[in-house]
Formats: structure tokens, sequence, C-alpha cells
């Protein structure tokens, strides 16, 4: 076999495998924005099986990264290049103008999907942590725990207004 027919090869396991990334990046991109509608509708169940649907995709995508790190191993081999040198430049340079182009696109696109996921998780850890301060707050007053430093009963909330005046002017 010669060295373009086995670059040709991994090239194809290259663009297979964003093909995976991709899927399983919308997979869990789906699983969050469930799980987001959940979170807005007070939905417990579905918070909780969304949870579910994200750790069994976070567990299938352990196993993509560990075939992204033997596809870059052999990338590097192919080039001659240490694996931490295996840029998307250098490993799309080899490969025919189809499948360079191929392989960009769907390295943006999983680009995309990435940030898009980020983005929606950090929008469902903010809405969690509202519901969750909402629930301390309301079994707080249901237990008639006190509330904190500015709740009833403390110095700061018992102490008697006081007057303050900035700008004290006569026309």
């Amino acid at each position: 076999m010669t060295a373009t027919a086995s670059y040709g090869a991994l090239a194809a396991d290259v663009l297979a495998h964003l093909d995976d990334q991709i899927e399983s990046a919308r997979r869990l991109l789906a699983a969050i924005l469930a799980q987001g509608a959940a979170i807005r509708a007070r939905d417990v169940d579905g918070v909780l099986a969304g949870m579910g649907s994200i750790q069994g995709e976070m567990n299938l995508r352990g196993g993509l990264e560990e075939c992204r790190r033997l596809l870059l191993q052999r990338a590097g081999e192919a080039l001659c290049l240490p694996v931490s040198a295996v840029t998307l430049d250098a490993l799309t340079s080899p490969m025919a103008a189809a499948e360079a182009g191929a392989a960009r696109a769907r390295s943006s696109e999983l680009r995309g999907l990435l940030a898009e996921i980020a983005r929606e998780h950090g929008i469902n850890r903010v809405l969690m942590r509202q519901e969750l301060t909402f629930l301390d707050h309301v079994m707080r007053l249901l237990t008639g725990e006190p509330q904190g430093a500015y709740g009833p009963g403390t110095p700061a909330a018992t102490a008697p207004p006081t007057t303050i005046h900035a700008l004290n002017l006569q026309a």
C-alpha cells in the first residue's frame, strides 16, 4: 500500500469520525435543549430524564474522544509530526481537495454545535441555580429557618431608617 493510499484510508476515517462527532453533538444538544424546556416548565421528571440522556451521551463521547486520539496519532505518524502538532490544516493538506473541503466543513459545523451546546448548558445551569435558590427561599419560609444576613430579625433589618442628605440646596 502506498503512502497516498494509506492516507486516503485515514482521510476516510477522519471524515467518518467527524460525522460521528457531529451526530453525537446533535444528540447532546437535543438533550440539553429538552432539559432546558423541562427546567422552564418546572418538570422535575423531565429534568431528571434530561440529566440521564446527557450523561449517556457524555459516556458515548468519551469513546469518541478515544477514537479521536487514535486518529490524531495515526495522522501524526503519517505526516511525521508529533500528535500535538496535528492541526486541521496539517490533517487536510495531503487530502484530495473534495475530502479536505468536506473535513473543514464538518469541523466547522462541529465547532458551531459545541459552542451552542456550551451556551445552552450555561443557560440551563443559571436556570437551575435560580430554581434552587427559589426553592431554598420557600423551604426557609416554611420551616422558619433564618434567611441569612439580611433577613428578618437581623440588626440591619431592625435598625431605624436613617436619613442621608446628599445635597441640601436652597434657591
